[in-house]
């Protein structure tokens, strides 16, 4: 390590050209050659993120795998980047959180050092250099692909990024999913995100979006009521990062297994009103029985009255 009053001088407000200065054998390696093949390593699976009122929801299952094994039921995928931004990690387990660590003391040197934060979009753009930098070993099959959100206080709004590869930053304007059960989740979001949902509903349909992914996708992990393993979920407002806890997440969780196995017994919701007609006519045998021979009567009784009179 070289010393920092006797080196060159430094310009740069970034931590990481400040460890490539003195001291670059702290910072990650990602040139290695692994002769074609790739390690067994643990992999992060799905995570997602989606704009409500407030500001914006981010959630990522628990399921971490090593080929076709569960490595870790309980691994953490959602990270607070600083006050009012998260990130959430899909891919090789060990880099992707390797990168979001250096990327948080990033944003605090950074603060440190200018007397301010970095900007959201300046926080996307950094978090996109870094993981350009790990392409050497993307290209090896060690990919790690962030979701990065948080709350723009110079829009007022919640943003989100979702990235390539190759460091490539693009910014989705309601919702975004990523990882093997992304399409799954995206899917479910489609159907369930609307404009305006309040952080309740929010969450609601992200939880239900990773439902949706883990019966599809194998390598992502729904709710696990035996367990007491939820999924992370997090909302980034005004008011900062703040993640939402397991008795809420519980809650909803079996409210939506209630909501599965009603619809699984043919029991769909319906409204007060349509009650008593159901009653008749559910069975399909005995109720309409009832109605028809009702109705049958109806008019021999009109007649004889009629005959009566």
């Amino acid at each position: 390590m070289k010393d920092p009053f006797r080196g060159p001088p430094l310009f740069s407000p970034s931590f990481i050209d400040a460890l490539r200065a003195y001291a670059p054998d702290l910072l990650p390696t990602p040139s290695g050659q692994l002769d074609g093949r790739v390690p067994e390593v643990s992999h992060g699976t799905t995570v997602l993120a989606a704009k409500y009122a407030d500001g914006v929801v981010v959630a990522g299952d628990r399921r971490a795998t090593e080929g076709l094994s569960i490595a870790q039921r309980d691994i953490e995928k959602v990270f607070p980047a600083d006050e009012h931004s998260a990130v959430a990690i899909a891919g090789v387990a060990g880099p992707a959180i390797e990168m979001v660590r250096l990327f948080q003391l990033e944003l605090e040197h950074y603060e440190k050092i200018e007397g301010f934060p970095l900007s959201l979009e300046g926080k996307a753009n950094r978090l996109g250099q870094m993981v350009r930098a790990n392409l050497g070993l993307a290209m090896q099959g060690l990919v790690v692909v962030p979701l990065f959100c948080g709350f723009d206080l110079r829009r007022d709004d919640g943003r989100i990024f979702r990235y390539d590869v190759t460091g490539g930053r693009y910014e989705d304007a309601d919702y975004h999913a990523t990882g093997s059960g992304g399409k799954d989740a995206r899917g479910s979001l489609k159907k369930r995100w609307r404009p305006g949902l309040s952080q309740t509903e929010a969450v609601g349909v992200v939880v239900e979006a990773l439902f949706d992914a883990a019966e599809e996708d194998a390598a992502t992990g729904g709710p696990d009521l035996v367990r007491n393993i939820f999924p992370i979920v997090s909302t980034v407002t005004k008011a900062g990062y703040e993640r939402v806890t397991d008795d809420t997440l519980r809650e909803i969780s079996e409210e939506i297994v209630r909501g599965r196995a009603r619809a699984a017994n043919g029991q769909m919701p319906v409204a007060d009103g349509a009650k008593a007609d159901n009653g008749n006519h559910g069975d399909g045998k005995q109720g309409d029985g009832k109605q028809v021979g009702k109705r049958a009567s109806d008019p021999a009784k009109q007649s004889a009255a009629k005959g009566d009179g």
